[in-house]
């Protein structure tokens, strides 16, 4: 079995070491079951094991207005992926695809999301379904689904822009 951060056949890398161009803030934690790459799933499922948003309690008040079965788009940083790789092999047979044509966790901004259902809520805990990261994997952001989401502000000109410039 290879190791998590090995290459594959086909695969390949950039020796980039530029800087950073931005930073985040880590606005909590996420709580799975999974303990390694491994085992970790591909994708979140809605029927998958529930999971634990453990929000940092200076974020705790940005949770109002968050309703009970809402779907909730979280955004997290995947601490344990390479950022190298420019070609992956994802069936490891040596068929190489670009990172950007893949939904990868390797990439060079790891950010991953997931669309979950809140199953419930204690205090800066949310309780949801469908995740698929480590125990562990550091909170981005959280978002209402943009497919059930209506904007709360004032409409602007370019809400009703369409076709060619």
């Amino acid at each position: 079995m290879k190791a998590d951060n090995e290459i594959r056949m086909g695969e390949v890398a950039t020796d980039w070491r530029g800087g950073t161009d931005a930073s985040l803030v880590f606005i909590g934690r996420i709580h799975t079951p999974w303990t390694d790459l491994g085992a970790c799933p591909r994708r979140g499922r809605p029927d998958g094991p529930l999971c634990r948003i453990e929000l940092f309690e200076t974020w705790v008040p940005a949770l109002a207005g968050i309703s009970d079965d809402a779907l909730i788009e979280v955004f997290y940083w995947l601490h344990r992926s390479r950022r190298d790789l420019l070609l992956q092999c994802p069936r490891d047979d040596g068929d190489a695809r670009g990172t950007f044509s893949l939904r990868s966790p390797i990439r060079p901004n790891p950010i991953g999301t997931s669309v979950v259902r809140l199953e419930g809520r204690d205090g800066a805990n949310l309780l949801v379904r469908g995740l698929d990261c480590l125990d562990g994997t550091p909170l981005v952001d959280l978002k209402p689904d943009r497919s059930t989401f209506i904007p709360q502000a004032p409409e602007k000109p370019g809400d009703f822009h369409v076709g060619e410039q």
